[in-house]
């Protein structure tokens, strides 16, 4: 039976989502889906556990993991899809990410605490063991009753333009996708037209050389791209021969994004899976 339903691009609270790996297979399954990709940021740490639930979801999984870069001062963020697990490449990659993100979180909790009453410790305890990004900060901010949602923190104060802002020194976005090829794994650029995200995005220039460097395809169907930008991904794909994926982004009630919101299609996911090196996990 060919697999109709594909969700590329999800987390759980491995990384800043608010499902379980385990409680992410189940609403996968309740949702119709035949396909889902596990990408939590810069992290493996969750694909363990939404493993042992394929047999009873029915559910195929993909391991994946979604990577934090930059170039020339611009943040992107990639997708690697069925990397060799055994290879130390990525996770060595992970663990510098981590340590700049920590620095960054911290001055950008200290600007907060100049208006808001917030600690890194606080914003320690709500990432747990997962890696520390910005969502966390968010949780505890609406814990303390200063927004109502992630979503309106993001948009007022942690994003790009906003004076608490910090940048950090992210892997360069070129290295990255050569560093996914050397995993094993199938490079994929995420939402590279959400307007609502930030303000600047890579120019075809810069694609192009991610292409020369391996990239396989851009996000184009996701829920925080609009027609015209996702009209603008797939122009940017046909221009310079990359493949086209959908994917939900779904982080639980972090976002609004609905699991399966957006799919991939069967012929792309197939290529996909002749690339990776990683195993397909399958009922």
């Amino acid at each position: 039976m060919v697999a109709t339903r594909i969700d590329l691009h999800t987390h759980s609270s491995c990384s800043d989502g608010t499902d379980t790996p385990e409680q992410l297979m189940v609403l996968a399954a309740r949702t119709g889906l035949d396909v889902i990709a596990l990408t939590d940021h810069d992290t493996f740490a969750g694909i363990a556990a939404a493993s042992k639930m394929v047999p009873e979801c029915g559910v195929t999984l993909v391991p994946g993991v979604e990577i934090s870069t930059s170039h020339q001062g611009i943040t992107a963020h990639l997708l690697a899809y069925l990397p060799d697990l055994k290879s130390q490449v990525l996770p060595d990659l992970f663990e510098k990410t981590v340590q700049a993100r920590q620095q960054r979180m911290r001055e950008m909790v200290q600007r907060l605490s100049a208006d808001f009453e917030i600690s890194y410790q606080e914003v320690l305890a709500q990432a747990g063991s997962s890696p520390i990004g910005r969502p966390h900060v968010a949780d505890v901010l609406v814990k303390a009753g200063y927004f109502p949602n992630r979503s309106a923190v993001f948009e007022q104060v942690l994003a790009t333009s906003s004076k608490y802002y910090v940048h950090y020194q992210a892997p360069d976005t070129i290295e990255a996708v050569e560093q996914v090829i050397a995993a094993g794994a199938v490079p994929v650029l995420a939402h590279p037209r959400a307007g609502g995200r930030q303000r600047r995005f890579l120019s075809v220039d810069a694609i192009a050389q991610l292409k020369e460097a391996g990239l396989f395809a851009l996000e184009a169907f996701h829920p925080e791209q609009n027609q015209l930008e996702q009209a603008e991904v797939r122009k940017i794909a046909k221009l310079l021969g990359l493949a086209v994926t959908g994917s939900s982004d779904y982080h639980g009630s972090g976002k609004p994004n609905q699991l399966g919101e957006c799919l991939t299609a069967p012929e792309v996911f197939a290529e996909i899976c002749s690339r990776g090196a990683g195993e397909l996990l399958r009922p």
